[in-house]
């Protein structure tokens, strides 16, 4: 950006200047600006999806589809493989988790509680675990799968 001020006489003629003789540039340039916004754009839209709880569960595949997204952060109670319950990045123990779930209802708005249970976990422990969500005041449990299971179907 650059500006021209001239200490000359004013013309008599008004009309189109010759040379280098131009007014003031009053522009401003967005482009660098755009760049920079698309560019946090796309980081942020591949970030995103790796900002969940990062306990290390290998989840069973199905064909079920994603569910649809929600305003206040899922409450997210995860099994790992070898029987350890984890509430959001909290490792706890199952004795605790119903007076911790009862203590976290009353502050929430959103009933629902995303369950990821490692697929060598006995069905029995999740079963109790979902009872255990269940007396915590939690009924809306949602089971985290990845996708590309199969089908199912007969044909």
């Amino acid at each position: 950006m650059g500006a021209n001020v001239s200490a000359s006489k004013p013309r008599a003629r008004r009309g189109r200047r010759r040379g280098k003789h131009r007014g003031m540039v009053a522009e401003i340039n967005i482009t660098p600006m755009v760049d920079v916004m698309l560019v946090l754009l796309i980081i942020f839209m591949v970030a995103a999806p790796l900002m969940t709880v990062g306990v290390p569960v290998e989840l069973p595949k199905t064909a079920a589809t994603a569910l649809p997204s929600v305003e206040e952060e899922p409450l997210t109670v995860s099994i790992t493989a070898d029987g350890a319950i984890t509430l959001m990045k909290t490792e706890i123990a199952m004795d605790e988790l119903v007076s911790k779930l009862r203590a976290i209802a009353v502050e929430r708005t959103d009933d629902k509680v995303f369950l990821r249970a490692d697929g060598k976990v006995p069905y029995e422990v999740v079963a109790q675990v979902m009872g255990a969500l269940n007396n915590g005041g939690f009924s809306n449990i949602g089971l985290v799968t990845d996708t590309g299971g199969p089908t199912m179907d007969a044909q």
